[in-house]
């Protein structure tokens, strides 16, 4: 099955309500592309898988979608990396390196989950109990040169 036939959930339309496979990084960036119509702000995002899985490939597919041109990388060392468009912010974390949950209060984490941003979370585990309940979780999962995506959403 393919992701245009795929069964959407609901409340968020272009969300599969299943796992999916994923078979290159140009398909996930489509699919966080598709996403990128419905998902509005504020709204925070675990994504959840392991290195170089494609996470910041999806959060790429999602910016190019809303019409961002500019570089798109990992904030892996820095922690954060903040995108301004026109009706609102996308702020994209990494905390794998991040050593203390109260790191997240010194960096000022309140004010990145405003009512005008979407943040996506990679490591979010890293980051309890300071981060509340997701609205989206995506967990990506290696399946040899493809990724499963499964996605669920918050209560």
């Amino acid at each position: 099955m393919t992701l245009a036939n795929m069964p959407s959930s609901p409340s968020l339309p272009g969300l599969p309500d299943m796992p999916i496979l994923i078979e290159s990084s140009t398909a996930m960036e489509a699919f966080a592309a598709r996403l990128a119509g419905t998902l509005q702000a504020p709204a925070l995002v675990f994504l959840e898988g392991d290195l170089g899985v494609g996470k910041t490939t999806f959060v790429r597919g999602y910016l190019r979608a809303l019409g961002y041109q500019g570089h798109v990388k990992s904030p892996t060392f820095t922690l954060v990396e903040s995108y301004t468009l026109a009706s609102y912010k996308i702020h994209h974390f990494d905390l794998y390196r991040l050593s203390d949950p109260e790191e997240l209060e010194f960096m000022g984490i309140r004010e990145y989950l405003s009512s005008d941003a979407i943040c996506f979370v990679e490591w979010p585990e890293k980051g309890n109990p300071l981060l509340h309940s997701p609205d989206l979780t995506i967990k990506i999962e290696h399946a040899e040169e493809k990724r499963w995506l499964d996605c669920t959403q918050g209560a």
